[in-house]
């Protein structure tokens, strides 16, 4: 009867109907995989194939950069074609290209099978995006944060997996993560086949082909989602760097602030995102990550002026902090990418908001080793100013995008 009981309870939390359950747990399926891989993909490279760190690095650069260009016309074709289809040959293409890897012998051919693969990853990411509008029902927002908390409980199961066969370090174990990775990106493609076929929305009459390159409240979204996306490898990159060579916090403490993200962003997503709705909520929502952020950053800048046991304390409490503006940022960049959007161009709108996140990515190595970690405290201090700067800009850019989105009843007369 407990079984019963908790199984129903999972249920329940994963969504509140069929298609709503097999996409998150398609996500979920998706995400434990990418954990798998990720954590392992350069270690295998490097120390089992053999290829230089350069080359490796350099390979994956390329593959991302040329990737970058397949998501707008990637969810042009989701729009046109249908999400689920165009999702379902992306993974296809992915499970393919992810079980290639492990005959890599050379730089070329991990340079092709990568590209390959980035290409149908950010098709196929498009296509998601669109595909979550038409499967959230009635409260997109409930839905949009269940989805996101098994994404992030993926990636910490798929991470935890990686650990173990990172601990064996033989190659076997290394193409096994490989192949786990591939095998999830096939039964992710095989779950979305359970959901019903959605028909594709006719474009209004009058409307432009392309509205999201005319779309300005969207675009200037786009370029603040971007940047703030710095606030990521702030605890994947900037704060491990910072914690080695600026604190006398244990080295344990960057596996504690690893799993305090993790586990935080599990437990409050749904909480907090389900709330956040409406454009005018997201707006809102950005500004409060801005803020949280503006506390984060100088905690974290302070923690290399503490003594040790201070020092861990301060990191994991900042951490905390960071983690909550977290979720209030990513709540915020649900409400507003999706309802800035069109029904009927969902796809290309993720894709363009994809564009501008991936971009705001490839940047920030360079951005944070360099200037923050060059600038020391000044250098968080500035990061901290900047995120809540981009953050203060959220309610006038969800009123400003309001004001210009198509009114019901002049939508209904240009369709009549």
């Amino acid at each position: 009867m407990l079984k019963g009981d908790l199984a129903g309870r999972i249920a329940r939390m994963a969504g509140d109907s069929g298609p709503e359950r097999v996409l998150v747990s398609a996500s979920f399926v998706n995400r434990v995989g990418n954990g798998l891989f990720n954590a392992a993909s350069a270690l295998y490279f490097t120390l089992v194939v053999g290829l230089p760190a350069v080359q490796v690095g350099a390979a994956l650069t390329i593959a991302g950069v040329i990737g970058l260009c397949a998501g707008i016309p990637g969810g042009h074709l989701a729009d046109r074609r249908g999400a689920r289809k165009v999702m379902t040959v992306a993974l296809a293409v992915q499970a393919v290209s992810m079980a290639a890897l492990v005959l890599v012998e050379s730089w070329a051919a991990l340079t092709i099978i990568a590209t390959v693969d980035q290409i149908a990853a950010a098709a196929g990411g498009a296509a998601w995006g669109a595909l979550v509008v038409r499967v959230g029902g009635e409260r997109p927002a409930l839905f949009r944060a269940k989805l996101r908390t098994f994404v992030n409980l993926g990636v910490v199961l798929g991470t935890v997996g990686a650990g173990l066969a990172l601990a064996a370090d033989t190659r076997v174990a290394y193409v096994t993560l490989i192949l786990g990775n591939a095998a999830s990106f096939a039964l992710c493609a095989l779950l979305l086949l359970l959901l019903p076929h959605y028909p594709v929305l006719a474009t209004p009459p009058r409307r432009r082909r392309w509205p999201v390159v005319a779309d300005r409240p969207s675009l200037a979204f786009t370029a603040l989602y971007g940047a703030m996306g710095l606030q990521y490898p702030v605890v994947s990159l900037l704060l491990p760097i910072w914690i080695s060579e600026h604190t006398e916090a244990p080295r344990w403490t960057v596996a504690a602030l690893f799993a305090v993200n993790s586990l935080f962003c599990v437990l409050m997503q749904t909480r907090i995102g389900s709330r956040i709705e409406t454009p005018h909520d997201g707006g809102r929502a950005f500004r409060t990550a801005g803020l949280l952020f503006l506390v984060s950053c100088p905690m974290m800048a302070l923690a290399a002026y503490t003594p040790v046991w201070a020092a861990a304390g301060l990191v994991l409490a900042a951490i905390f902090v960071h983690s909550l503006g977290e979720v209030w940022e990513s709540s915020a960049a649900f409400a507003l990418g999706f309802g800035l959007a069109p029904d009927h161009a969902q796809g290309q709108y993720q894709g363009v908001l994809g564009l501008g996140f991936s971009a705001g990515q490839a940047l920030a190595p360079a951005i944070l080793t360099t200037l923050v970690l060059g600038l020391g405290t000044t250098g968080w201090l500035l990061l901290a100013v900047f995120f809540a700067a981009l953050g203060a800009a959220g309610p006038a850019l969800a009123r400003w995008g309001m004001r210009t989105r198509p009114q019901p009843g002049v939508a209904a007369e240009v369709t009549a």
